[in-house]
């Protein structure tokens, strides 16, 4: 028997979609966020977890290096970002995020961040190594709201100097 086909259409907030199945005889279904239904869905795995997939631009608004202790670079200094997160052009939330230098030659920032969504917070940290890499998975850590047990990881992906492209698959 083949698997159904996926038919997207305008649906209310958190309606339920089908999906073509990865495994016959496994029930997957993706869940549609209002405001976005084509940037952000979800499925359910077999032990009653929801993974929902959020995509998003985030735009650099504020960025601060701060010198702690010795002069010059060292331990313990931080660098401060502030972004802008939208979808389909609008704006949704922010994200602000503070990296401290953790190693020096060769650099290394232990970064925190909080992104503030509509339906609540996501937090997440990671050990970034520099030269940065061409993308990034940060660890989500927790959340408030619907977030609240929030699992999983962002990835992130440069899009020039000041935008980058972060995918969440936030597991609940």
């Amino acid at each position: 028997m083949p698997a159904p086909t996926q038919k997207i259409t305008e649906k209310p907030p958190h309606a339920q979609v089908r999906i073509p199945q990865a495994h016959p005889g496994r029930r997957r279904r993706r869940r549609l966020v209002a405001g976005a239904p084509l940037a952000s869905a979800g499925t359910f795995d077999g032990h009653h977890h929801r993974t929902e997939i959020i995509q998003m631009l985030a735009k650099q608004t504020q960025t601060a290096s701060i010198d702690v202790g010795k002069t010059g670079h060292s331990l313990g200094d931080q660098l401060v970002i502030a972004e802008d997160l939208y979808q389909n052009g609008k704006k949704v939330g922010d994200h602000s995020v503070v990296c401290t230098y953790v190693h020096t030659g060769p650099d290394a920032l232990q970064c925190l961040g909080t992104f503030s969504l509509p339906q609540g917070q996501i937090t997440g940290q990671a050990l970034l190594h520099l030269p940065a890499a061409s993308a990034v998975d940060v660890a989500i850590t927790g959340g408030s709201g619907a977030y609240s047990a929030a699992g999983g990881h962002v990835h992130t992906v440069p899009a020039g100097t000041t935008e980058r492209h972060p995918t969440f698959s936030v597991t609940r």
